[in-house]
C-alpha cells in the first residue's frame, strides 16, 4: 500500500521526536546559555514534552494538508484511556498513606533477609515493587518502586553508575513484573481477551519466568553495588520522620486504588473516583505529602502524544512486525520496542487473525524484554523518569546511559524467555 502524504509527515515526525527524546539535555544547556529565551528551552529540555510537542505540530500540518474535519476526525478515533489512567494512578500510588503501606510490605519482606538494610532494602525494592505490578498495574508499581529509590538513595549522593544502573533495572523489571496477569502489563492487556489468555495461562507462560528475571537483576545489581550500598544514610525511609497515616485513611486510599485498577478500561468511572479520591486527600491534607500531579500531567501529555504520532506508523510497522518468522519476531519485536510504546506492537499483533501459538508467545515475550531499553518503550518508564529525573545532572537522564544501564538485564530477560 502506497503511503498518503501525512503518513510519511507522521513518519519523519516520529523520526524527529525520537531524537528529540536523545537532545533533551542540548536544550537544557541552551536554556543555560541564552536566559532571554530560558523558557521555551527549558519546556523543549523536558522529556516528558517531547512527543505531545511533535504531536501537536502533526495535527496543525494535518489541519493544513487534509483539512479541519480529517485532523478532528483523527483526534477522536484515538484512545486516550491509557494516558488518564496513568495520571490517576501515579497521583494516587504516590500519595503517603499509599507509600506508607508499600515501605511496610518491602521493610516485612526485607526482615527474613540476614544483610544490612541498605542492601535488602534496595534489592526486595527491585524486585517485590515490580512483581506487585502485576496486581496494582505497572505504572503504579514504577510510581511507588520510583519514590522509593529517589527518597531513600538517590536523593542521598550514590554515584551516577549506581543511578543508571538501578534505573536500567528497575524499567526491565517493572516491564516483565506485570505478566503473572493478564491485566497489569499494557502490552499483555491489548491481546489478552481476545486470545483467551487468563491469569493461570499468563503465570505457567510467563509469570515464573518473569519472577526469576527480576530477583536475577535485582540481585546482580546488588551484588555488583553492594559495597556503596552499605555506606552510612542509605537505606533510612525519610517518610518514617513524619506522622503516619492513620490506618483507616490507608485503607480508604488502598480501596480508591483498587477501585481505579478495576475499572481501568472505563475513564468515566475511574476519573470520577479519582475526582472524590481528590476530594478525600484534601479533606485530610494533613497526612499528605505533596501530590505529584505536576509529574502526572507532563507523563500524560507524554503518552497522549505518544498515542497520537504511534497511531500513524501502522502501515510501516506492521507489515514490518508481521513479516517476520517466529523465531525472529522475538528478537525484532524487542528491538522495535525500543523505538515505538510495546504495547502499540502488540496490538498490531491482535488485528491479525491465525497467528500460531508460537508467534503470539514470541511477540508478547519480546514486547515486555524490550520494555526497559528506552522511555518510550513501555508506558510507565516516562513516570519513573518524572520523578527521579531531579536527581541527575542537568535533572536530565540521558537516553544513552538509560540503554546501556538496560541492556544487561534486558539479556537476561531474553536468555529466560527464549530458553526457559
Amino acid at each position: 500500500m502506497t503511503p498518503s502524504t501525512i503518513q510519511i509527515i507522521s513518519a519523519a515526525l516520529f523520526g524527529v521526536a525520537l531524537l528529540h527524546t536523545f537532545s533533551t539535555r542540548f536544550f537544557e544547556r541552551l536554556a543555560n546559555a541564552r536566559p532571554a529565551h530560558a523558557g521555551i528551552w527549558h519546556l523543549l529540555g523536558e522529556v516528558e514534552v517531547v512527543f505531545g510537542f511533535w504531536a501537536m505540530i502533526l495535527i496543525l500540518l494535518m489541519f493544513a494538508v487534509e483539512g479541519r474535519d480529517s485532523a478532528i476526525h483523527y483526534l477522536d478515533s484515538r484512545n486516550f484511556t491509557e494516558p488518564m489512567f496513568v495520571f490517576a494512578i501515579m497521583v494516587i500510588a504516590g500519595t503517603k498513606p499509599i507509600l506508607q503501606l508499600a515501605m511496610l510490605s518491602v521493610r516485612t519482606v526485607a526482615q527474613f533477609i540476614p544483610l544490612s538494610r541498605a542492601i535488602v532494602f534496595y534489592f526486595t525494592t527491585l524486585s517485590l515493587v515490580p512483581l506487585l505490578g502485576s496486581f496494582i498495574t505497572e505504572p503504579a508499581a514504577m510510581t511507588l518502586a520510583a519514590l522509593i529509590l529517589r527518597d531513600n538513595y538517590f536523593s542521598r549522593g550514590i554515584s551516577l553508575k549506581l543511578k543508571y544502573t538501578t534505573l536500567g533495572v528497575l524499567f526491565v523489571n517493572v516491564s516483565i513484573g506485570g505478566t503473572l496477569t493478564p491485566f497489569a502489563a499494557p502490552p499483555v492487556l491489548m491481546v489478552a481477551g481476545k486470545w483467551g489468555w487468563d491469569i493461570w495461562f499468563m503465570i505457567s507462560t510467563f509469570g515464573w519466568k518473569a519472577a526469576i528475571v527480576v530477583i536475577v537483576n535485582a540481585g546482580s545489581a546488588t551484588l555488583l553495588f553492594r559495597r556503596e550500598l552499605s555506606q552510612g544514610g542509605l537505606g533510612q525511609n525519610l517518610s518514617d520522620r513524619g506522622e503516619k497515616a492513620p490506618s483507616l485513611l490507608v485503607a480508604v486510599h488502598l480501596i480508591f486504588l483498587i477501585g481505579i485498577v478495576t475499572f481501568a478500561h472505563h475513564p468515566a468511572v475511574f476519573m470520577g473516583l479519582f475526582l472524590f479520591f481528590l476530594g478525600i486527600a484534601h479533606a485530610y491534607q494533613k497526612h499528605q505529602n505533596r501530590f505529584i500531579l505536576r509529574e502526572g500531567l507532563l507523563v500524560a501529555f507524554f503518552l497522549a502524544g505518544l498515542v497520537v504520532l504511534g497511531g500513524q506508523q501502522q502501515w510501516w510497522l506492521q507489515p514490518l512486525l508481521l513479516g517476520m518468522s517466529s523465531e525472529a519476531v522475538f528478537f525484532g519485536a524487542t528491538l522495535l520496542t525500543a523505538i515505538t510504546d510495546n504495547a502499540a506492537l502488540t496490538y498490531l499483533g491482535s488485528l491479525v487473525e491465525g497467528l500460531s501459538g508460537s508467534f503470539k508467545y514470541a511477540l508478547v515475550a519480546g514486547a515486555v524484554t524490550g520494555g526497559g531499553l528506552t522511555i518510550i518503550a513501555n508506558a510507565p518508564n516516562p513516570a519513573g523518569v518524572a520523578i527521579l529525573r531531579g536527581n541527575f545532572e542537568d535533572g536530565t537522564i540521558h537516553p544513552l546511559g538509560l540503554l546501556t544501564a538496560a541492556i544487561p538485564p534486558t539479556i537476561v530477560a531474553l536468555l529466560a524467555f527464549r530458553l526457559l
